[in-house]
């Protein structure tokens, strides 16, 4: 067997992943308010289902700072997953990683996953980590993918799909709805995409 990897990312309806205020983007925070039990019972669910996570560089610091400061066990499923499970971070620059349980992959990245992957049957969750996922479908190094959809069109910021970027044809396998509008897409890449010529 070999172990499966899912990305999960939330976006807003017009593909805007980023959450945090920064420089230049004021929007953040618009997912907050839109999530219900349903809904986090589901991503709970989706943590608890992984067997190791891999992060980009970016959240697993972000990561690092709040769900690494939680009580281990205890935290929640969200936090004890994370904390008691596996974890890789994706780096070019960080040597050495603090976060309990954590390795750095660096160098060839794409040898790295594929020796992960083929260590055994399970689940490696891929979160947000935007130009991880996308470094990931582009090499067609992701199994399934899970778009977690809010009900708002933020207008800027960064988006999982770049304007230029692969096109990629994908396999519904799940589409859930929660009663807040907040949607969950997962699908399967299947290659590329088939066009309508004249």
């Amino acid at each position: 067997m070999i172990m499966k990897l899912t990305t999960i990312t939330q976006v807003s309806v017009d593909g805007v992943m980023q959450h945090h205020n920064t420089a230049g983007f004021e929007r953040g925070g618009w997912h907050v308010g839109h999530s219900d039990e349903e809904s986090k019972a589901f991503m709970e669910q989706v943590y608890q289902d992984a067997d190791a996570h891999l992060l980009g560089r970016r959240t697993y610091d972000e990561f690092a700072g709040f769900w690494g400061a939680m009580d281990y066990p205890g935290g929640g499923p969200i936090a004890d997953s994370l904390n008691g499970r596996p974890k890789y971070v994706a780096s070019r620059t960080l040597t050495e990683a603090t976060w309990a349980g954590t390795t750095v992959l660096s160098g060839d990245l794409a040898a790295a996953i594929a020796e992960l992957k083929a260590q055994g049957d399970g689940e490696l969750l891929v979160t947000g980590s935007g130009t991880l996922a996308r470094w990931l479908l582009a090499n067609d190094l992701v199994d399934e993918m899970k778009l977690v959809t809010f009900p708002v069109v933020v207008g800027q910021g960064a988006r999982l799909f770049p304007a230029d970027g692969p096109d990629i044809g994908l396999g519904l396998i799940e589409s859930r709805c929660f009663r807040k509008g907040v949607t969950c897409q997962s699908y399967r890449p299947s290659g590329r995409p088939r066009y309508v010529t004249a």
